[in-house]
């Protein structure tokens, strides 16, 4: 298990409208051998081949292309495609993806120019939760069929909403200033943490800034911002004037303030993601960067992220997206663990979570997972 490590990063002056709040994230020292640049999919079923026989077919409006040099040389971000060439996609089913990355042509760029990656944003963390002990019961005790031994949890689906469809979240990020040091932002809604994203370059945000509307984001963010009908209030800073006597006085009294807003967001607001510790599963290497994807502890009652990060050689974050699950996310994934962690056997895993094996079963037909029980369980 590890945590994020978001050294570089910097919280900035938060901006608000109506439910909606946005805070970038300012990178004094961009990378330069590490670019990102968005891939449009046209007409036609959203489904993207992922190798072999394999397509993976869900909401999918554009992947990342990720382009990275060998020699720490700078990588160009070449043009984005800001353009979406289908019609709106309200609500999506998500359903198991295979192979999400690809490596885009054969061996090493000569004299250590940019290779490519192609992967969809958010797929990879998905793919992730939705795999989550998907072969179902290692063992058939009483309660469990033969069917769900042989198939597992099939199908597994999930529910999400495009960025489109969160009120306000268009219109916050068609009037909101995006600072010249931007490589990031964090999406409230309702003060709710929706979701974080982050890039590797200012040049690569100002391209990507458009694509949060493409995203995908949870069931309760978009009834937080539906719902919403008081405005998240603006925090200000005030400066008292008796005590500034020069302008070097009035510049240290800001960073101060600035330090002090810094410090209060990352600890109560983003604190849930920051502070958190995470299961990372490499996918990719990629010269000196690594892309993984993380999931939760499934720790109840507290709000939890899955997502997907490249990191360089020191393990810091250069690019960052995360998906805020639902309480009852979170649920599905705290009784599979707990399952698979006692090998599936009913009694022990009720006893291990203080409750009786009729519990342990109703919870499991609660949570959607009733197809793994005999009709007695």
């Amino acid at each position: 298990m590890s945590g994020l490590d978001l050294s570089g990063l910097r919280s900035g002056p938060s901006q608000v409208w109506g439910a909606i709040r946005l805070v970038p994230l300012l990178r004094a020292e961009p990378v330069t051998d590490l670019r990102l640049h968005r891939e449009v999919y046209e007409d036609g079923p959203a489904t993207v081949a992922a190798g072999g026989r394999t397509t993976y077919t869900s909401y999918i409006p554009h992947g990342f292309v990720a382009d990275w040099t060998g020699d720490g040389s700078p990588a160009a971000a070449y043009g984005s495609q800001l353009g979406d060439g289908r019609g709106p996609v309200d609500c999506a089913p998500l359903h198991l993806p295979r192979k999400l990355a690809q490596r885009r042509g054969k061996g090493r760029a000569p004299g250590g120019g940019p290779v490519s990656l192609r992967f969809l944003p958010l797929h990879l963390a998905l793919d992730g939760y939705l795999a989550l002990h998907f072969g179902g019961p290692s063992v058939v005790w009483e309660e469990w069929t033969r069917r769900a031994v042989r198939e597992g949890l099939s199908p597994r689906a999930e529910t999400a909403y495009r960025g489109g469809q969160v009120r306000g979240l268009g219109d916050a990020l068609r009037i909101f200033e995006i600072h010249p040091d931007q490589c990031g932002v964090l999406v409230y809604a309702a003060d709710a943490l929706a979701g974080a994203f982050v890039v590797p370059h200012p040049d690569d945000y100002r391209a990507l800034h458009p694509s949060l509307l493409h995203d995908l984001y949870g069931e309760l963010i978009h009834q937080y911002a539906l719902y919403s009908r008081v405005p998240v209030p603006e925090f200000t800073s005030r400066i008292t004037a008796e005590y500034i006597t020069s302008l070097a006085e009035l510049r240290s009294a800001a960073e101060r303030r600035r330090q002090e807003w810094e410090a209060q967001h990352d600890a109560l607001m983003a604190g849930d993601l920051l502070d958190a510790s995470y299961d990372v599963r490499q996918v990719y290497r990629m010269g000196r960067f690594r892309l993984s994807r993380f999931l939760p502890p499934f720790a109840l009652h507290r709000t939890q992220h899955i997502g997907e990060t490249i990191t360089d050689g020191k393990g810091r974050v250069v690019y960052l997206k995360t998906f805020r699950l639902s309480d009852k996310q979170v649920r599905r994934g705290h009784v599979l663990r707990q399952l698979a962690r006692h090998d599936w056997h009913p009694g022990d895993t009720a006893a291990a979570m203080g409750i009786t094996a009729q519990e342990l079963m109703r919870r499991v037909q609660h949570l959607g997972f009733e197809g793994l029980l005999k009709e007695h369980g």
